[in-house]
């Protein structure tokens, strides 16, 4: 008996004898053929990466492609923890946890890969304490120092709405881990830019 895990715009993510189905969905408003394609792409975009962060050596859920049911889905394992966001609302000293995603993500940049949707809720965190990073959906490649800055950059906006009050110590400490990136200072001048463009618009 599958079980609904989420829904959102892009996929339905479904829970079935212990692994998780996340199937991209239809739409409706697309070329048929088209949408098949952009379907397929993103999903074999989105194992791609996966595979890549696994031999980079990041926790991510392992991948099944022995049970995919078709070009749309990827199966992987079902983490069964809280996510990132609810930790540090509870204990905003478990600070480690960020310093780790910062190393993860300096790993994924050196290989060219965005995370796209790094926040604190995509991160899980198991009953052993062990994080996982999830939700590839919006990864891309690219070499530019201003998709790495913007990548960090909704990292920052995602701390500073959740965990408002200690937004500046948890940002730092995630950039104690991303500091490992050999391009870390290129990065952090090209975010201060993307920071004042965001300023501006308001």
């Amino acid at each position: 008996m599958s079980q609904i895990l989420s829904q959102g715009a892009e996929a339905i993510i479904k829970l079935d004898d212990g692994l998780v189905y996340k199937e991209r969905i239809v739409k409706g408003y697309r070329h048929p053929q088209l949408d098949s394609q952009m379907r397929k792409s993103r999903t074999n975009r989105e194992k791609k990466v996966m595979q890549k962060a696994i031999e980079l050596g990041i926790n991510v859920p392992n991948l099944h492609e022995d049970k995919e049911v078709d070009k749309y889905t990827i199966v992987i394992d079902f983490i069964d923890g809280r996510r990132l966001r609810d930790v540090l609302l509870e204990d905003v000293n478990k600070t480690d946890y960020l310093v780790q995603v910062g190393e993860w993500l300096a790993k994924l940049h050196s290989q060219t890969i965005m995370h796209g949707d790094l926040t604190t809720s995509n991160v899980l965190v198991d009953k052993n304490g062990v994080a996982y990073l999830i939700d590839f959906g919006l990864s891309f490649f690219s070499t530019k120092i201003e998709d790495m800055a913007v990548d960090i950059h909704l990292l920052e906006q995602a701390i500073e709405s959740t965990h408002y009050k200690h937004a500046k110590e948890f940002f730092e400490s995630f950039l104690q881990g991303y500091s490992t990136f050999e391009q870390y200072d290129d990065v952090m001048t090209r975010l201060e830019e993307v920071r004042l463009r965001g300023r501006n618009k308001h």
